[in-house]
């Protein structure tokens, strides 16, 4: 008799936190209690030391939070990817620091909070920069003519713990496979620039889709790549050959700075030149020369020095957060 009364008045307990849970009467019973609502009703029976952290920790977080930034159209630099907030995990939080000593400072533990809007979702444009906020620079290296310069500029990327985004001409590609599978290996990211250089808004319909598709094949036949950008020949483009890309399931991506090395200036006038013009977001155009190869070391290492980090294009459209980098 006394185990079936036990049963009953411990099934009848469950059955109160279950239906408290389920009907919204813990947010109530908190009210009355004069403490936030609990996560479930289970946690009513939490000491009142916990009570009282849960709330310093509900108490900041509103102050710690930053929102996230939606993804944009702008009025000079078209498509702007979107970036993550960050707000107080609070139960994370609470659980790490429920055994501490009161007074003590609270370890907070932080979660990512992302836009509800992503690049896809926008107008189709073209993108000529990252998020301002995001401090990142992205290496853009145009591939279309000789091999020279390419294997001292990977070894100095290498060096620097550094992954840039090469983009073949087609032409280029379809003679030096071995030499994109090295770049490849290296894990760098691999693009779309057309396949024989021309100025992609003179052509015809028909001429700007094979130019854009067959490096995408060649990209898929001979390295195994889903091509997901395009940088058109010369920056050359129109709003025809967006759409042409878009159709293609590609993006159309520019430069935010350009070294200009086709006109062989030196190298230290290039690392001066970004010196003086790199922001976060930046995206900078270079092409294998001798220019670059010379200049590549010293313009990561000005670049690391402003506090960005470098990364793909992939990387620096992801809304995900990154850390300003640290000087060395």
């Amino acid at each position: 008799m006394m185990r079936k009364k036990l049963f009953m008045i411990i099934s009848s307990f469950i059955i109160f936190l279950l239906l408290a849970e389920w009907t919204g009467y813990r947010e109530t019973i908190a009210v009355w209690r004069g403490t936030q609502p609990t996560t479930n009703a289970f946690e009513w029976f939490r000491a009142d030391a916990s009570d009282a952290l849960m709330k310093r920790i509900m108490q900041e977080a509103d102050q710690r939070r930053i929102a996230p930034i939606e993804p944009r159209i702008d009025r000079v630099w078209k498509l702007i990817p979107g970036y993550n907030g960050i707000e107080v995990d609070v139960e994370k939080t609470y659980q790490l620091n429920h055994a501490s000593a009161d007074g003590d400072p609270i370890k907070y533990v932080y979660k990512e909070v992302s836009p509800t809007k992503s690049l896809d979702d926008l107008p189709v444009n073209p993108m000529y920069r990252g998020n301002p906020e995001k401090p990142m620079v992205s290496l853009m290296i145009n591939v279309a003519w000789g091999d020279e310069f390419i294997v001292p500029m990977l070894d100095t990327l290498d060096a620097e713990k550094v992954k840039a985004t090469f983009f073949f001409d087609g032409k280029w590609l379809a003679s030096h496979v071995d030499m994109a599978k090295e770049i490849q290996r290296r894990g760098h990211q691999l693009e779309n620039h057309a396949y024989s250089h021309k100025d992609m808004s003179k052509l015809g319909e028909y001429e700007a889709t094979q130019e854009i598709a067959k490096t995408q094949n060649l990209l898929k036949e001979k390295l195994g790549v889903e091509n997901k950008w395009f940088a058109p020949p010369s920056g050359d483009f129109n709003a025809e050959t967006v759409r042409i890309a878009h159709r293609l399931n590609l993006k159309t991506v520019l430069w935010t700075l350009d070294t200009v090395d086709w006109k062989k200036p030196t190298p230290s006038s290039i690392v001066d030149k970004i010196s003086r013009k790199v922001e976060a977001g930046s995206l900078i155009l270079m092409h294998p020369t001798s220019s670059s190869s010379g200049a590549l070391k010293g313009m990561i290492r000005v670049i690391k020095q402003r506090g960005y980090t470098l990364g793909t294009i992939d990387e620096m459209v992801s809304t995900k957060r990154v850390e300003k980098a640290k000087v060395e």
